[in-house]
């Protein structure tokens, strides 16, 4: 028995989407710019940094955006050769989907102005054509596979770093959204030691082509398909993910209008881009669909929104099956038809969920509202139109992208501020805000339903596992700033306290 005295109680929180060993690893082995405020203080953080290597080793950064630094405009190659000219350096941006090189790092990746844009991605270049160091989405992969690998103890400290954090937060599952085989199996090296403290969900990464999709397929056929598990409801081998479009954040998303900059000025001729084959993509979801096995598609412009759910409607229609739930990741600004469309398929074969992350509006909304514009900007995560068509979506945070906190999405749910009021307050406006209780049913129990959890978490009721988060405050009876600040005072996991604020972090495994 847990005499609460009065203090709230609510389902141990879910995340439907994050990277959370790469933020773990970030954390314990990157230099951390996510509060970085101007170019300047990036180039002095990567200069002290570099005063502890030798020549040649890599230094490399994660977190920036310049949507909140002071010089608005990304970090180039020239501002970090200053201090880093005998060291490569890379720094990727908090959306993940594009990073700064210097001058070091493109010499070793043989990125010059001959150098022609890899498919599905972007060598971002100056006025005559010399190469600035941001490179997106493919084009990352140049410099990227120079850079020396994670060791399998790292990838396991980088897991349980963030599983403390998870916990101090009150969150006792998570959708890993993008495993490669090296995660996976770090994931059951820890389970299979009894080190494995979270209910984690892997959505395997399937790659571009039909190829590495059928060796994913491969491996996925030999592990117990959800609800099943590992570990009696701790390891998931949840499906497959296929990335369909790049970044609102890089302007690489797949849209019909041309992307803004800066709010007002357009950029001219540029929609985005497929990262993915069209015909190969709906090749790649008619696989895993007549296998069985659940596929959620990253998907953030409204024309790769449009082509992932008619995708959805053509193969369920072609082999009708029904509780497969399909995702949507990120749905950041779907169409009237696309919202018609999850909800039909929601309805007749429950698939084509939502997967949100309503902390973009927050943490990356300065640059956002930028790149949208002040018309698309109210179309940003519609959670009010999917209240009113029947719509229940996944909460999280896509961690590292934002910080990991659920309780960040619950306020940015009803709040919609973003973190440096650069075009207003509130620049994707309020006409699709919702209420704390629905922002918290999307890190519980509609949350639990993504991750194939309903039936063990995600409401407080008899016959479910005692997953439970105790709070300093009531959601339901705090003004709506307030959320953000909540603190967790008790996590219980299965039944067992995993972190209890009042015993400075004491945890029982």
């Amino acid at each position: 028995m847990v005499d609460l005295q009065g203090r709230a109680a609510t389902p141990g929180l879910i995340d439907s989407h994050g990277h959370f060993a790469d933020g773990g690893a970030a954390q314990l082995f990157h230099v951390d710019l996510s509060d970085a405020a101007s170019v300047e203080e990036i180039v002095q953080r990567i200069g002290a940094t570099v005063a502890t290597h030798k020549a040649g080793e890599w230094v490399l950064g994660e977190g920036w955006d310049e949507g909140k630094l002071a010089e608005r405009r990304y970090v180039y190659a020239k501002d970090l050769d200053a201090v880093a000219p005998n060291n490569p350096v890379w720094l990727e941006h908090t959306t993940g989907h594009y990073g700064a090189a210097n001058s070091y790092a493109l010499r070793l990746a043989a990125i010059s102005r001959q150098t022609p844009n890899p498919a599905a991605g972007t060598i971002d270049r100056t006025t005559d054509g010399e190469p600035t160091g941001i490179l997106k989405e493919a084009a990352q992969a140049l410099v990227q596979r120079r850079i020396p690998p994670f060791t399998q103890d790292q990838i396991e400290r980088s897991i349980l770093s963030a599983i403390d954090q998870l916990h101090r937060e009150g969150m006792t599952a998570v959708k890993e959204a993008d495993t490669r085989p090296e995660l996976w199996e770090a994931y059951r090296s820890l389970l299979d030691r009894g080190k494995l403290h979270e209910r984690v969900f892997a959505l395997v990464h399937a790659g571009e082509n039909v190829e590495s999709a059928r060796e994913v397929l491969s491996r996925l056929s030999v592990l117990p398909r959800p609800p099943a598990s590992l570990g009696d409801g701790l390891l998931f081998a949840g499906g497959a993910k296929i990335y369909m479009d790049g970044s609102g954040g890089a302007r690489t998303a797949w849209v019909y209008d041309p992307w803004h900059k800066n709010s007002t000025a357009v950029d001219s001729g540029n929609y985005g881009y497929p990262t993915t084959d069209t015909a190969v993509y709906r090749q790649m979801v008619g696989m895993f669909h007549r296998a069985g096995i659940t596929v959620g598609t990253h998907a953030i412009g409204d024309r790769a929104i449009d082509w992932v759910v008619d995708t959805y409607a053509a193969v369920l229609r072609e082999t009708p099956t029904h509780g497969l739930r399909h995702t949507v990741i990120h749905a950041n600004i779907p169409s009237d038809h696309a919202i018609e469309t999850m909800a039909a398929l929601e309805r007749q074969y429950d698939a084509a969920y939502p997967e949100s992350q309503a902390p973009f509006i927050w943490w990356i909304g300065d640059t956002y509202a930028g790149n949208f514009g002040p018309a698309r900007a109210q179309r940003l995560n519609p959670f009010r139109t999917y209240t009113e068509r029947g719509i229940p979506w996944g909460g999280g945070s896509d961690y590292p992208v934002t910080p990991l906190p659920a309780r960040y999405g619950i306020w940015a749910s009803v709040a919609r501020k973003t973190l440096k009021s650069t075009y207003g307050t509130q620049p994707f406006g309020t006409a699709q805000s919702v209420d704390v209780h629905a922002a918290l049913r999307s890190y519980t129990s509609w949350a639990a339903r993504l991750l194939f959890l309903e039936h063990l978490v995600g409401s407080l009721e008899n016959g479910k596992r005692a997953d439970i988060a105790v709070w300093d405050r009531n959601p339901y009876a705090v003004p709506t700033d307030s959320l953000k600040d909540m603190k967790c005072e008790l996590t219980i996991l299965d039944g067992r306290i995993v972190w209890d604020a009042s015993r400075k972090g004491a945890r029982g495994h």
